[in-house]
């Protein structure tokens, strides 16, 4: 869901003038401005590397909820297969920026299995290396209208987060600001590394 609001924020920004999707499997989108790359294990980029050499950016969008899940396969898929992709990123990018979905209240001596995975993985990734590394935190984030890509439980709460974002402005934000600043991070920097949902507001306001 973040990565299709994301990509659609990108397609529609005028200083944004290409865009190449690395997925797994096809996605049905079509835009003059886009170039898929099917990768079906990301451990295995560095095969693609003509591929994902010459981009300014890139949004790391992937990610799996943690519910029933052990720390080790978690750590798997959250910690080894990110910084994998991203090491090889820089490799062949070494003037990039990485920008990385993490998520509200993440802390690497946290309490929960999966704030402290996450955290670990910021952590991590701004040792590696990249010209700027960015990690997002959002909160509740309400859909773009465009959306195809919406899991259902966000498709029962849309209708009310009018009111969640009226009661709760510091853990709500919108797929559209988190795209923005995303993009803004790349245009205009930002002088924090972790980025919480007052952040992503104040750097997708930015023109």
């Amino acid at each position: 869901m973040v990565g299709e609001g994301v990509l659609l924020e990108c397609l529609n920004h005028a200083q944004v003038t290409e865009v190449l999707m690395i997925n797994r499997r096809h996605f049905d989108i079509s835009h003059p401005k886009l170039k898929e790359l099917i990768a079906p294990d990301f451990f295995k980029l560095e095969d693609f590397a003509d591929d994902i050499t010459g981009y300014d950016a890139c949004f790391f969008c992937a990610g799996i909820s943690s519910v029933g899940m052990k720390e080790q396969e978690y750590t798997h898929i959250t910690y080894d297969t990110t910084i994998a992709f991203a090491q090889v990123l820089v490799k062949h990018n070494p003037g990039m920026t990485f920008c990385f979905i993490s998520g509200a209240q993440t802390n690497e001596n946290g309490k929960a299995m999966w704030a402290r995975v996450k955290g670990r993985t910021e952590s991590a990734l701004m040792k590696l290396g990249f010209k700027n590394e960015y990690n997002f935190r959002p909160g509740m984030m309400q859909p773009s209208e465009e959306q195809k890509n919406i899991k259902p439980l966000f498709k029962i709460i849309n209708w009310m987060y009018p009111f969640f974002a009226a009661i709760l402005p510091g853990s709500t934000s919108t797929l559209h600001a988190l795209g923005l600043a995303m993009i803004n991070s790349v245009l205009k920097g930002y002088p924090k590394r972790i980025l919480e949902v007052k952040d992503i507001k104040e750097l997708a306001g930015r023109s």
